[in-house]
């Protein structure tokens, strides 16, 4: 099944590192310095979209648990544990199309890709805290592309669901960040 990611919005899926006093945190790009959402990162957005999904009734829990795999789990205090199970599904990094990407890499244009945003915490004096202000890089929106291997015709229809499901990626959802609209191609 081959997937589309429309972003609406900036968005943020960190790579860990930051650039010094430019950003506190840089976006996850490739060796062209593009953007990338690796595929691990799509199957637990996925994941969570469906274990909500469960718990509204609207998944079976067999079906995941096939598909996604289920993570360990401690039972008691004694360290005994169920063990994990891996599940039939293969994600591959969300990119961006082919056409797009050689555009891009060509006229050397990824720097326009991205900007910093800066946040601070503010007390309840309404003055900004000391050593509170964050910068973080961002993503303009854009069109990034994936595709999702499984083994059953009937795990189609629980990946469906679970990515009309979904529509924040990233960081920072909760604050306007990563809006997006995935579809299946």
């Amino acid at each position: 099944m081959n997937y589309k990611i429309e972003f609406l919005s900036d968005w943020h899926v960190g790579s860990g590192l930051d650039s010094g006093a430019e950003a506190d945190s840089l976006v996850l790009k490739d060796d062209d310095n593009l953007p990338y959402i690796p595929g691990k990162t799509i199957k637990g957005l996925l994941k969570d979209a469906l274990r909500e999904m469960a718990e509204l009734g609207q998944a079976d829990v067999e079906a995941i648990v096939a598909l996604m795999g289920k993570d360990a789990e401690n039972k008691d205090k004694e360290k005994v544990s169920v063990p994990s199970k891996k599940g039939s599904a293969f994600f591959t990094n969300a990119e961006l199309p082919d056409k797009e990407r050689t555009e891009i890499v060509s006229n050397k244009l990824q720097e326009h890709l991205y900007r910093n945003i800066a946040s601070t915490k503010i007390n309840k004096k309404g003055v900004a805290e000391k050593g509170s202000l964050r910068t973080m890089e961002v993503c303009m929106p854009l069109v990034l592309e994936g595709e999702i291997e499984y083994e059953h015709l009937e795990h189609k229809e629980v990946l469906e669901k679970a990515i009309k499901w979904t529509r924040h990626l990233g960081v920072n959802r909760n604050r306007g960040l990563g809006r997006c609209k995935i579809t299946c191609k």
